[in-house]
């Protein structure tokens, strides 16, 4: 399980369109989920996965950080870096014929 850890929630990217009131005011909302809403971070971007609910909850109370579990697909990704001379201009060598035995 990945552990929560605090987040501003200004560099908090939403992906939800709509936002369910109900859900919103629902006192036991997080009773059968996770306490902590989860992102997904990806190029240098926090995305909010789930818990907008609770983050717009934590906004009305005037908190600017807010915990949450991320995922982070930077880390998991290796970042490709050149190493040596760019060889992608080099056009590929034909192959050699094998001298044929009479």
């Amino acid at each position: 399980m990945i552990p929560p850890r605090q987040v501003r929630m200004d560099t908090l990217v939403t992906t939800k369109k709509e936002l369910a009131l109900d859900a919103l005011l629902a006192e036991d909302s997080t009773f059968y989920g996770d306490l902590f809403p989860h992102a997904v971070q990806w190029h240098g971007e926090l995305y909010l996965e789930d818990g907008l609910h609770r983050a717009l909850r934590a906004a009305l109370q005037q908190r600017n950080v807010i915990h949450v579990r991320v995922l982070d697909l930077d880390a998991l990704t290796p970042v490709q870096t050149p190493s040596g001379p760019n060889t992608a201009a080099i056009p590929a060598q034909p192959p050699v014929p094998n001298p044929r035995r009479i």
